[in-house]
């Protein structure tokens, strides 16, 4: 065990990396922050900070130097920085865990190697491969970056009339993935941890609201037959304990309209789906891992309340100061001071009584 007066490396500066130092906070850790910008909103709240590239070797060492373990809070940082820190402290979830989270191919591939299914899909890396890939996938399809896409980044529809030369240059990368067009009845995602102990703790399954590929609404519980919300659990349960995860692990899935479950994507630290857990559960997700990465006991994942979690994406953030005169909403902003579109700038959960959670 960790004991409380240790300090929490994050690797990241946003606001998952904020949110984790503030549970830190209440449980005795300390919290460094390696962030690439002074301000960033896990800066802001943190006991220290180093402010480099990723790519510094002697800055990623004198990181590593000041913290007892590691966790990341974006599935973006690079492989190599991750092994540096990893050769001298501990990196949860372990730094294989995030490299097969961070490769579209690899994680896919591992889905399929323990039993988990997924959308159809093909490697592709030219406009020719990607032309005989929608052949025998049919359209539409999903056209994706095999690393570093997010909220939509690096995707294209690729549709009845879309040239396979345009959309591999729309895409923006040398290696792609091309995933069959999946029909779905809604899209959830379960958040579980695992300690090192091999305790295993799931939040509720939630619904997913998308707008512009960026994630909008999140609805707590998802409001799914109670046969297809186990079977959710189940599955994020199963991936957590073959990945031999010690932190946390978000499992993105949708649900087709026949009732059937397919793994989309995996994300290997908190999630925008799991913000309600601050304000609706015993324990939230931010102060789980902590626990997890830690040593500690997993806390529960009761939740008191359903919610509605709503993104303040770009100018959307003004909504903020309405949202202060209801009373069952609770207002998150991270600290930003630059507003641009598709940026998340915060967040409001409303809470409400059981079985009420959504219109």
């Amino acid at each position: 065990m960790l004991p409380p007066g240790s300090t929490i490396g994050v690797l990241g500066g946003g606001q998952l990396g904020r949110m984790i130092a503030m549970a830190a906070s209440r449980l005795g850790y300390r919290t460094h922050v390696f962030a690439t910008e002074p301000d960033a909103p896990a800066v802001q709240v943190a006991a220290a900070a180093t402010i480099a590239s990723f790519g510094d070797p002697a800055a990623v060492a004198g990181f590593a130097a000041a913290i007892d373990v590691a966790t990341c809070e974006f599935e973006n940082v690079p492989a190599a920085a991750l092994r540096r820190v990893a050769a001298k402290r501990p990196v949860l979830p372990r730094p294989e865990i995030l490299e097969i989270a961070q490769d579209r191919l690899r994680e896919k591939n591992f889905l399929r190697s323990i039993g988990v299914a997924t959308a159809d899909f093909r490697d592709v890396a030219d406009p020719d491969e990607l032309a005989a890939a929608a052949r025998e996938l049919g359209r539409p399809a999903v056209l994706k970056t095999v690393r570093l896409g997010y909220d939509g980044k690096g995707q294209v529809l690729l549709g009845a009339d879309t040239s396979p030369e345009d959309a591999w240059h729309r895409m923006g990368a040398a290696h792609g993935i091309l995933e069959g067009f999946v029909d779905f009845a809604c899209e959830i995602s379960v958040i579980v941890a695992r300690g090192s102990d091999g305790a295993l703790a799931a939040y509720p399954a939630v619904e997913n609201r998308h707008v512009n590929h960026i994630l909008d609404t999140t609805i707590a519980p998802a409001r799914i037959a109670p046969d297809i919300a186990a079977e959710a659990t189940r599955i994020a349960r199963h991936i957590a304990e073959r990945l031999d995860l010690v932190g946390i692990l978000a499992v993105e899935m949708f649900v087709t309209r026949s009732g059937a479950i397919l793994v989309n994507e995996l994300a290997a630290r908190p999630h925008n789906s799991g913000h309600w857990t601050i304000d609706a559960c015993l324990t939230s997700q931010f102060e789980q891992l902590v626990r997890a990465i830690c040593g500690l006991p997993l806390g529960s994942t009761e939740h008191h309340a359903d919610a509605v979690m709503t993104n303040l994406i770009g100018r959307d953030v003004a909504r903020w100061r309405a949202a202060l005169d209801e009373p069952n909403a609770k207002v998150h902003l991270y600290g930003k001071t630059r507003t641009r579109p598709g940026r998340k700038m915060g967040h409001i959960t409303r809470l409400v009584p059981h079985g009420r959670a959504a219109p």
